[in-house]
């Protein structure tokens, strides 16, 4: 990763803010969460393909995710303007191979929070299918009992409605941004070899994105269930239903109303973003 990646600002400042802001209007609450410095792990549902831009356009910290490896070794025009537009934001390429490529993807993770960054994760591993959260992998788990950093968990609300999968052109709706309360967990510190407390820890992460997002849980990974989707769209045999549960672990789900946008009145000056 680049050490200072020398088109993440401009086009942050140039391109997405002014853009985002003026078209969509997203509206925050619990940004105050957010350190002003030092190391945090931002944990977040995915929706859309849109989230990857949201985050950081509302998050006035630089963050760092991690992003296909291929993405990094296109070929041809395209795959090269990809590829220089991931090294030039400083994202971190991953392979999702498993093994020695998982374990190098978290040790440069824990290096960009070493470093004192903020560094994104989706735990759910990809998008949601049909925008229900899904089971975390554990991949922000070691990350965070490796560095010992906190861990933020955020909701993203309503991006699967701006940019569908499959959809090239976002439509013009208004979203959101829940961030949460930090999440401690140096309780279990020495303990990353510990099964049973990466799992607790990944679902205790899970279980704080579904109270910010309200949505329904499914104890199932989203890979696993898009590729059964993708299977039954190739065959014509129906998809067999993956049923929603309670919450992570086996929780209880979240009880009150949902995030919804501020009333007009509400929104912070300069932007229409609450910040509350």
């Amino acid at each position: 990763m680049p050490r200072f990646p020398v088109l993440y600002w401009p086009i942050k400042l140039l391109v997405a803010e002014p853009l985002v802001t003026a078209v969509f209007r997203p509206w925050v609450r619990g940004l105050e969460h957010v350190p002003t410095s030092g190391p945090a792990i931002l944990a977040s549902n995915h929706l859309s393909a849109a989230d990857t831009v949201l985050l950081p356009t509302v998050v006035r910290r630089r963050v760092t995710f991690i992003a296909k490896a291929d993405l990094f070794r296109g070929t041809g025009l395209k795959g090269k303007l990809t590829a220089g537009l991931m090294h030039g934001i400083g994202q971190l390429p991953v392979d999702r191979s498993g093994g020695r490529a998982s374990s190098a993807a978290i040790d440069s993770a824990v290096s960009v929070l070493r470093d004192g960054e903020l560094f994104g994760i989706y735990p759910e591993g990809t998008r949601s299918p049909d925008g229900r959260l899904y089971r975390g992998r554990t991949g922000v788990a070691r990350i965070a009992l490796a560095s010992g950093a906190p861990v933020l968990p955020v909701a993203m609300v309503g991006t699967e409605d701006l940019l569908p999968t499959g959809r090239v052109l976002p439509k013009v709706r208004r979203v959101g941004v829940v961030v949460g309360e930090p999440l401690d967990f140096s309780r279990y510190a020495g303990r990353a070899d510990d099964q049973l407390v990466v799992r607790s820890v990944t679902d205790e992460v899970m279980a704080a994105i579904q109270a910010l997002s309200h949505q329904e849980y499914v104890d199932a990974y989203a890979e696993r269930s898009r590729l059964r989707s993708e299977l039954s769209r190739g065959t014509g045999v129906p998809e067999p239903t993956t049923p929603s549960s309670g919450g992570p672990g086996g929780r209880a789900a979240p009880t009150g109303e949902p995030p919804r946008p501020p009333e007009a009145g509400d929104d912070a000056p300069g932007g229409g973003a609450a910040t509350r």
